[in-house]
């Protein structure tokens, strides 16, 4: 599961300004006139967005959704405060219950914009940090990835095939920047063993990231940004199963994991014959491991035959939550290994998209701007290439906060133009899909970053892998899509 922490400031901070001491460009630059745009568009007269009819609380969404964008865009505070300071705004400015009148359009209910904490979706991941969490406290981690590498011998390809598997598998269902921490963790001994002028240190390298990022594709809870469509979609009575969303991505994990396997092994050859993987740790065969991996085998299972058995996988997962609270697994100290900051980064996104639907902002959108006369393809491809680009270089989960309830207008506007291709389904979920493919640079992932710090992976290099392998895989998310679509 992933969270990135890349932003356009920390791009521009690296600019070295002459000798201005003390200079920090959020706070003396980007801060400023975000608070000015934000102000303007606050007290601006109504005739200025040219939207008839326009309600005060209406302007205000739009106000308040132009913070968010702007603060999760230049980070000028941590992205899961932008999302607390979005939904306090909204409570004050458009509930029912905040610093407003009846006459100040169609108010709404401080309970559903408060419930944007508590969303299923939420819950959903929640109940995925804790298997990740349980999974890592009893050693199945290190167990899986002893007994999983070790059909893939001491063939540098193969072990560069295993690595590659593990890691999009692990990604999956647990943060993939721990993921690659702890795959790094294994892969640095190696590493400094292998030829300096050889491709191989660049190639196993390389790995980690490419595949921490793919892998989070495959499942809702695997990064943030499906959790984000998904909970978008079932706002607008579209239910996606956790079996449906697997059965067509897991297909585009595999596909792009051994093209990029193939891709790796031709820019960067190997000049050794023979790696041995060496992995220190222990699992404690004890009650507590086999609780942990009868559980998460179990939930994994209910997740996957989520249409058969008819229970919704937000329900299921909140089963191995309950199964480690009551056997004492989990404990009142893992609380704080939990990400919260994900979970709030991602309750800022679904509170927007309730003031946008209540407040009738959407709506008067709708008719303002003639989307329907858009075509889809143009729609589709723009949306997709947006997402991956603004990924590359912001959180993905703000990239998705800030398109998915802008882009839920517009397809819900072209729906007729969209029915061929799938619908609103089709566009939300290639946006996701497009930003799990964003790895062009070190700041782009926290995983790039992990694996930047070698020293061995020129930006240039990670650069050119990103662009390939990213541009690809969209190209096969969104066949996949309008072939199958949901």
């Amino acid at each position: 599961m992933s969270e990135k922490s890349s932003t356009f400031a920390a791009v521009f901070e690296k600019i070295n300004f002459t000798k201005m001491n003390k200079f920090n460009i959020k706070n003396h630059v980007l801060a400023p006139l975000t608070i000015l745009a934000v102000l303007f568009l606050w007290f601006a007269p109504a005739s200025f967005f040219g939207i008839d009819g326009l309600t005060v609380v209406q302007q205000r969404t739009i106000a308040i959704f132009a913070y968010a964008a702007l603060l999760w865009m230049f980070e000028i505070i941590p992205a899961w405060a932008t999302s607390v300071s979005t939904i306090v705004l909204l409570l004050l400015a458009i509930s029912n219950k905040g610093f407003t009148t009846p006459e100040m359009g169609d108010l709404v209910s401080f309970k559903e914009i408060m419930a944007a904490f508590a969303d299923p979706i939420i819950m959903l991941f929640l109940g995925g940090f804790v298997l990740a969490i349980a999974a890592s406290k009893v050693g199945l981690d290190v167990y899986l990835a002893r007994i999983l590498l070790k059909p893939f011998g001491t063939k540098p390809k193969f072990v560069l095939l295993g690595f590659l598997v593990l890691i999009s598998v692990m990604s999956m269902f647990m943060s993939n920047t721990a993921t690659a921490a702890m795959m790094l963790a294994f892969l640095a001994p190696v590493l400094k063993t292998l030829p300096e002028n050889g491709g191989g240190r660049v190639c196993l390298a390389l790995s980690i990231p490419i595949a921490a990022n793919i892998g989070g594709l495959g499942t809702p809870i695997g990064t943030p940004p499906n959790a984000i469509a998904i909970g978008q979609l079932a706002s607008s009575g579209i239910e996606i199963g956790f079996g449906s969303w697997m059965l067509r991505f897991v297909p585009v994990v595999a596909i792009m994991i051994l093209f990029s396997w193939w891709l790796l092994q031709v820019l960067f050859p190997f000049k050794t014959e023979k790696i041995e993987i060496v992995i220190d740790g222990e699992s404690k065969k004890d009650w507590k491991f086999w609780t942990v991996t009868v559980t998460f085998l179990g939930t994994i299972l209910l997740w996957m035959t989520g249409e058969l058995t008819k229970l919704n996988s937000n329900v299921v997962a909140l089963i191995p939550f309950a199964v480690f609270a009551v056997t004492g697994i989990f404990t009142r100290d893992d609380f704080a290994k939990v990400d919260w900051h994900v979970l709030w980064m991602v309750a800022g996104g679904f509170a927007l998209g309730t003031a946008l639907n209540k407040t009738g902002l959407a709506s008067a959108l709708v008719e303002a701007i003639p989307f329907g006369s858009w075509s889809a393809i143009a729609v589709l491809v723009i949306a997709g290439l947006l997402g991956w680009l603004l990924s590359n270089f912001i959180a993905n989960s703000s990239a998705a906060n800030l398109l998915v309830p802008i882009l839920a207008v517009v397809g819900t506007a072209m729906a007729d133009n969209l029915a061929g291709m799938g619908g609103l389904a089709t566009l939300l979920v290639c946006v996701a899909a497009s930003t799990s493919f964003a790895m062009l640079f070190p700041i782009s992932t926290p995983p790039n970053a992990i694996a930047s710090s070698t020293g061995m992976i020129k930006t240039h290099d990670m650069t050119v892998v990103g662009l390939i392998v990213g541009l690809l895989g969209i190209g096969v998310s969104y066949a996949v899509m309008l072939l199958f679509p949901f």
